[in-house]
C-alpha cells in the first residue's frame, strides 16, 4: 500500500493537487502560529467570524506592503456604452459621478 501511495505521488497530476493544498495549508498554519487563531478572543461565531475576517484583511495588507511597487501605469479603462453615446452626441459628461452635487 504505501509503495502504491509513493509512486502516486510522482505522477505530474497529484503534484498539481498537492500544490494547492500546500499553499492553502500554508496560510492556515500563518494563521494559527503567528496570529493566534487557535483562541479566539470572542465568544459566539458572529463575533469570532468578524475576528477572523479582521485578521484574513490585516494579513492580506502585511502581505501586499511587502510586495514591490509596480513601475507600469495601470491601463485606463475602455469607455461605456453610455460614455460612447455621450461623446457621439458631444453631451458634455463630468468626470465622476462625486463632482455631480456640486
Amino acid at each position: 500500500m504505501q509503495l502504491h501511495v509513493r509512486t502516486e505521488q510522482q505522477t505530474p497530476e497529484w503534484k498539481a493537487r498537492y500544490a494547492v493544498r500546500s499553499g492553502a495549508e500554508c496560510t492556515v498554519n500563518e494563521f494559527a502560529h503567528r496570529h493566534g487563531m487557535r483562541h479566539c478572543r470572542y465568544r459566539g461565531q458572529g463575533k469570532a467570524h468578524i475576528q477572523h475576517v479582521l485578521t484574513a484583511i490585516a494579513v492580506n495588507i502585511e502581505r501586499l506592503s511587502g510586495l514591490p511597487p509596480t513601475e507600469e501605469a495601470p491601463t485606463p479603462r475602455r469607455p461605456t456604452a453610455f460614455q460612447h453615446y455621450l461623446d457621439q452626441r458631444e453631451i458634455p459628461r463630468s468626470k465622476s459621478w462625486r463632482t455631480l452635487g456640486s
